[in-house]
């Protein structure tokens, strides 16, 4: 039986992730957060980027990491804190942007160790279409009782 969101969720989730002071070093805001589902998105930046001028593959990683991580915290007990066990991202496209988008989406909820992907897609200023620049497959675990909160 996959978990119930508490009614509190989106709230908890958001102040999680207002905490993390990478995301806000790196401009990565929370634009949605569902049950099992968030959208992380940022703006490319000059200064994350690697010698070609493409977005960091650590800084896409990252991104995509935290993406994980929320869409399996969204369904987790009020008291619980999440961390990721492992993952595998695969970079599908040179990160241009400018605009860049993370979704992460729960693939299998369990009450300890949950499994969740996500993908970075990027959208030029004038584009209408949207192109695949990565995706990760993470294993991350709830955690309780272990004097970390979510």
């Amino acid at each position: 039986m996959p978990p119930t969101p508490t009614p509190d969720f989106e709230a908890r989730t958001r102040a999680s992730f207002a905490r993390q002071a990478a995301m806000a070093t790196l401009g990565i805001t929370l634009e949605q957060a569902t049950p099992g589902r968030v959208v992380l998105a940022m703006r490319h930046r000059d200064d994350l980027t690697q010698q070609h001028g493409f977005l960091h593959a650590g800084v896409v990683a990252t991104a995509l990491d935290s993406a994980c991580g929320y869409a399996a915290f969204t369904l987790m007990p009020a008291d619980a804190a999440v961390l990721t066990i492992e993952f595998k991202v695969n970079l599908l496209a040179p990160a241009r942007g400018p605009w860049l988008r993370f979704e992460g989406e729960v693939t299998k909820a369990g009450r300890t160790i949950s499994v969740v992907d996500a993908r970075a897609w990027q959208r030029a200023a004038r584009a209408d279409e949207e192109q695949l620049v990565a995706s990760m497959t993470a294993t991350v675990m709830t955690v309780l009782g272990r004097g970390i909160a979510g």
